[in-house]
């Protein structure tokens, strides 16, 4: 879908952006955007260069290329061809002394090409300052999330008990999932924050591979299609009757991503505890999601609904054996990964229309991991799923 990101909707981010630097550092001069996602949120088009944003004066947006397609995709007012640097550093006149960038992101070797032309005295980061203004939607942002919502929901809940079989193979289900995403609209690729991650839809497993430990920061695990590529899902590994079917993939329209996880039993009703487990763990969502408001503190969410869980049901709670995630949700917007998240130390009160996936999951050896997770947005009257209110667990016969 093409679609040029209104220009009142640049204006305002760019206005929110200055407030909030100067709030953090009245005497900021300039900051410079590097990364494709940030420069998509400020300009409307992904392109190789940099956006200045001065304290005083018009941000201008520096394409290396494609300067043509910056300019056919974009409505934001100010975008210059350059060869390199240099060229921006003229345009923009005066060095100065202190230029924020983001340093979670930006390459040495990308900043020492900068710096060559723009020889500051100091660099300071800029990301979480970006991350906070993108963690509040707007109803345009909005929109794209309800419908990446809507397709998540269906191709979950109603297409998939109809793709699986016997004897397919993880990576069948992950090809013929990202099919079934990519005829309703999803945009054929999710996008995270974490260093150097790729995927290609997320997490898919048969019985207990989704035990296996990975290194991304998750409750659960697979081992993709080898080594060299943990992502999609195993060749090897073929779908039996009574297998649980774990899926966790994130789904996007214009950039903005939802997150869900729905988990299947094939030819088999599971065992009575399983059930009850599956059962427990999403009222701690929908436990969760209540306190999703306006003016709630995440790590008071987290702590609160930790507290309610049962000494015994902590066990393998949010992981298996060693391996736990410390959080019960997060953020997701332009990239799965967003901030804040629920979890210890994020302190700021959350925002209306803020977007979070929560998603408390238990690992049971021998079996698989078992949960849920839905994408919800925060209203003023408390949080509202986009991605449906299914409990997680189906049987498909």
């Amino acid at each position: 879908m093409h679609t040029k990101v209104p220009a009142p909707e640049l204006k305002r981010r760019m206005t929110r952006f200055r407030d909030e630097m100067s709030g953090i550092d009245p005497d900021w001069e300039m900051a410079a955007v590097f990364s494709k996602v940030n420069q998509y949120y400020f300009t409307g088009t992904m392109q190789d260069g940099v956006l200045l944003i001065p304290s005083d004066g018009e941000a201008e947006f520096f394409v290396r290329r494609s300067f043509e397609r910056a300019e056919a995709e974009s409505n934001f007012p100010v975008i210059k061809q350059m060869r390199s640097y240099r060229d921006a550093a003229s345009e923009m006149g005066g060095t100065p002394k202190i230029i924020y960038t983001e340093k979670e992101i930006v390459p040495l070797s990308l900043m020492d090409r900068f710096t060559k032309h723009f020889p500051v005295e100091e660099i300071r980061g800029v990301d979480n300052t970006i991350l906070k203004l993108r963690s509040v939607k707007s109803r345009y942002e909005l929109g794209f999330i309800r419908e990446a919502g809507k397709i998540h929901r269906f191709v979950l809940e109603d297409v998939i008990p109809g793709i699986l079989k016997e004897r397919m193979t993880e990576a069948d289900l992950g090809a013929e999932l990202f099919r079934a995403l990519i005829d309703e609209g999803h945009q054929g690729m999710i996008r995270f924050r974490a260093f150097d991650t790729d995927f290609v839809l997320g997490q898919i497993a048969f019985g207990d591979n989704s035990l296996n430990p990975t290194n991304f920061d998750s409750p659960s695990g697979f081992l993709g299609m080898g080594t060299s590529v943990p992502v999609l899902g195993s060749r090897r590994r073929k779908l039996k009757n009574g297998d649980l079917v774990f899926i966790d993939v994130g789904c996007g329209v214009c950039g903005y991503h939802t997150d869900k996880t729905m988990t299947y039993m094939m030819n088999s009703h599971p065992k009575n505890d399983i059930s009850d487990i599956n059962d427990r763990l999403y009222d701690i969502q929908m436990e969760t999601a209540k306190l999703l408001k306006p003016g709630a503190i995440p790590s008071e969410i987290y702590d609160t609904i930790m507290g309610t869980i049962e000494p015994e049901f902590l066990d393998n709670f949010m992981g298996f054996k060693n391996r736990r995630a410390s959080f019960l949700g997060h953020s997701i917007g332009l990239q799965i990964d967003e901030l804040p998240v629920i979890a210890k130390r994020f302190d700021e009160p959350i925002e209306k229309n803020m977007v979070f996936a929560i998603e408390p999951k238990k690992g049971i050896e021998g079996f698989g991991m078992v949960g849920t997770e839905n994408t919800f947005i925060v209203t003023a009257r408390g949080a509202e799923s986009v991605t449906g209110k299914h409990p997680g667990l189906m049987v498909v016969e």
